[in-house]
């Protein structure tokens, strides 16, 4: 790689920032390249687009220093964010949120097709991605990655349900020259979380007709502990809060084959594999001296594959009709398994119990089959053709369930989580056709016009019709606007229709029921309906000088019926549902620190926001040349109408409504620049993190695990320094040296009463900062 730019915003595809600069001080520019997301028009460019994209490329993400896509990403754009999980299934999924939404309402594509979504549900109660089963991006290999496509505007009208936040569209490689050699080794100042990720990526010819893209990657990641002293023993044992470790390899090749002059066949795939494990509280000697006489921590563990395959021929039929048939299939897999643990209840009635157990599994299956036919018309009175797109899509989507062994789930279950009984065993599946349509065109020579429209049916949750129009006019050179309107959907996942679970703490219990179950209708439930969505958009682009470009979007997101995990009830009336669904609460537990809930149609959000990008390229000659940048994202959400459930209660308390509107920062900035001369280059960017606030629940004194009065936690606005080294050593070989969150900074601390036995020193609802501290890095790359 000649050059490693640590990039803080990525540039649009219609906005030309930093991306595109640090890609034309290369001798290319990332806004002249043919985009394909968000139009169906084959000749639609960056710098012409209709709707905010942003492009990262490759080089960019490798920069980071992060070798995993997620947290390479954060760094790059400032309206993505993630959770900062630490319990729960959750905990060992890679995944991100654009604009101030949820992870699984942006939709996910792999070279404009559909990517499934993981098996494993967030359960941790204490965030605002609870209850999301969003696509997994640890789980797609990195260094198959050309460059990344990222619509931020709603797209529901021309990719169907998920995609309300908007779009990240996966672009490939097809290199078929030579091989690559990357290695990121780092680690935390804390002196923990060595992480090593090691990736080959090599292409070649098919002939003179086509190219096969090779990729592998091998990442371990060693577990961070940053919990703090445990007020049972007085002592920092509990390993809790912290990072898991993971161990993860993955494979994928991307193919193209002209068979004809006017027929290709294609194909890509991928699969990984995933070993992690994550602490659970710590256990003390009392739970069950004869087997651990020092006290215990059970540790949850996760064994996943996940793979996926897509095959399809494209070419042009006749007078300049363009076909595209393909079908995708792909699978995840995740095995739960919890050790060093044990099950209280059967050793009392037996005298024995196991210390590992396998307490669940799930998978996920998603198959889908795309046929589009694309043609321009020439029109006299317009100034451009008519690109016009017909299609149709069939998908099958399918979860399943299965219950662990039967000592994890006799009795209250194991330390740490109870495993699924064979009352949770589940075969769901449903259908889902569609079919769109799409003109666009130059109605005047500066005026470009996009419109769509798509109806979808799904077997389980009846019908949508969405659609979309977005425009764009060039007043002159320097100067253009743009905006759209269009509606979407979300239908309910089938892992919100049908998931359950029960974990425990050493004082309590949380249990998830189905939201058809007898236990949930008990509780209030009524049958999930998809959300309902309308985005606007406005903004600018202004090019002022040579070299500077501005970009401004505003957007509106209003989400009806919007699906969380609500419903929660406490106590007694909890213990007894769970009872009424085969589960045992253990007697020993404090029955108000026992919970339960559903997924729900729970409220109506708005989501209002600005995206602001700058960039501007200095050349000093003999001194080398600077890419300065900045990007801004401003977002706020608002419940505009919170529903009650079938019994009147309301299904969102205070806090469920902060994880909807003030978990997500108010802002985020990330400014800095790129210097780069003969073989050096250096780059150097700051990030400031908006405040959160978050209704944290009480864990001990009067208001102890209250689900009506809650303590407000404000999270003070943080600033993270990023800086980077390079040297080209050799012609082949590039060097650098880098370091994320220089200065070491960390999160407000959180009171001690809302901390469970004192543990927990951060919140980690708040999408902010992570809670590690500074990570610095080694990143080789070699090619051939």
């Amino acid at each position: 790689m000649r050059r490693l730019l640590l990039a803080s915003v990525a540039s649009s595809t219609c906005m030309f920032s930093f991306s595109a600069l640090a890609a034309a001080a290369d001798g290319g520019s990332t806004d002249e390249q043919v985009i394909v997301t968000g139009t169906r028009d084959p000749h639609q460019t960056a710098r012409k687009s209709v709707t905010p994209v942003t492009v990262i490329s490759a080089k960019q993400l490798q920069a980071t220093g992060q070798p995993d896509l997620r947290d390479a990403l954060v760094q790059l754009d400032p309206s993505i964010t993630r959770p900062g999980l630490t319990s729960g299934n959750g905990n060992m999924t890679s995944t991100i949120s654009l604009r101030g939404l949820t992870s699984d309402q942006t939709l996910i594509l792999i070279n404009g097709k559909r990517r499934h979504s993981t098996s494993i549900m967030t359960d941790d109660t204490g965030s605002p991605e609870n209850g999301t089963t969003p696509v997994d991006l640890g789980m797609i290999p990195q260094s198959s990655i050309d460059h990344i496509e990222i619509l931020q505007d709603g797209a529901a009208a021309l990719y169907g349900s998920d995609a309300i936040a908007g779009v990240v569209n996966i672009i490939l490689k097809k290199n078929t020259k030579g091989l690559e050699l990357h290695s990121v080794d780092g680690g935390y100042y804390a002196g923990d979380g060595f992480t090593t990720d090691n990736t080959v990526s090599w292409g070649t010819k098919l002939t003179d007709r086509g190219y096969f893209h090779l990729d592998g990657e091998f990442k371990h990641q060693d577990h961070t502990n940053r919990g703090d002293i445990d007020t049972r023993v007085g002592q920092k044992v509990n390993e809790y809060f912290g990072n898991p470790q993971e161990t993860k390899v993955s494979l994928g090749y991307n193919m193209g084959y002209k068979i004809t002059d006017k027929v290709e066949f294609y194909s890509f795939g991928s699969y990984a594999h995933r070993a992690a494990w994550s602490f659970q509280n710590y256990r003390t000697s009392s739970v069950l001296p004869q087997v651990y006489p020092h006290g215990f921590s059970p540790v949850s563990s996760l064994d996943e594959d996940d793979f996926n395959v897509a095959i399809g021929f494209r070419g042009e039929i006749f007078d300049g009709w363009n076909w595209d048939l393909s079908t995708s299939y792909g699978e995840d897999h995740s095995h739960f398994d919890l050790n060093n643990s044990v099950n209280t209840t059967l050793y009392d009635d037996t005298g024995y119990t196991p210390t590992h157990f396998h307490v669940m599994s799930f998978s996920n299956r998603q198959w889908t089959t795309d046929f589009g036919l694309r043609k321009a018309f020439d029109v006299p009175l317009l100034a451009g053709p008519i690109n016009f797109s017909i299609g149709a899509q069939y998908r099958n989507d399918a979860y399943n369930v299965n219950p662990g062994d039967s000592a994890s789930y006799y009795g209250a279950g194991p330390q740490g989580q109870s495993g699924l009984n064979q009352l949770s065993f589940t075969r769901a599946s449903r259908d889902v056709a569609a079919g769109y349509i799409g003109l666009s065109t130059h109605l005047l020579k500066n005026w470009q016009v996009d419109f769509a429209g798509r109806f979808e049916h799904y077997t389980d949750s009846g019908n949508a019709e969405t659609g979309k129009v977005s425009m764009r006019y060039d007043v002159n050179k320097y100067f253009a606007l743009r905006g759209g309107i269009s509606n979407g959907f979300r239908a309910p996942t089938l892992a919100e229709q049908y998931y359950t679970s029960l974990s425990t703490t050493p004082t309590g219990a949380n249990g998830v029921v189905a939201v058809n179950s007898a236990t949930a209708r008990a509780l209030g439930s009524k049958a999930l309906r998809p959300e309902k969505t309308t985005n606007f958009s406005a903004g600018f682009l202004l090019n002022p000088i040579k070299n500077m470009n501005i970009t401004v979007d505003a957007y509106q997101i209003t989400v009806r019926h919007r699906i969380v995990e609500g419903g929660v009830y406490n106590g007694q009336r909890a213990i007894d549902a769970l009872e009424m669904g085969g589960y045992q609460v253990d007697s020993t537990v404090t029955p108000d620190s026992v919970s339960v809930q559903y997924f729900s149609n729970g409220a109506d959000t708005r989501t209002r926001g600005v995206n602001v990008t700058a960039g501007y390229r200095t050349d000093f000659g003999t001194y080398g040349r600077v890419n300065w940048d900045v990007s801004l994202n401003l977002n706020e959400t608002k419940v505009l109408k919170d529903y009650v459930d079938s019994n009147g209660n309301r299904l969102l308390s205070a806090q469920g409504i902060g994880y909807l509107t003030t978990a997500f920062p108010r802002n985020k900035l990330i400014f800095g620049a790129s210097w780069h001369k003969g073989k050096w280059d250096f780059a150097i960017h700051e990030m400031r993190w908006g405040h959160t606030i978050n209704q944290l629940q009480y864990v001990t004194g009067a208001n102890a695990w209250s689900n009506s009065v809650f303590y407000q936690m404000y999270n003070k606005p943080k600033f993270q320094t990023n800086v980077l080294l390079g040297y080209q050593a050799t012609e082949r070989l590039h060097v650098a040296l880098g370091a994320n969150n220089l200065f070491n900074q960390y999160p407000s601390r959180i009171p001690k009463d809302t901390s469970y036995v004192g543990v927990v020193p951060y919140d980690t609802a708040s999408q902010q900062m992570g809670f590690n501290g500074g990570y610095y890095y080694l990143a080789l790359n070699y090619s051939l």
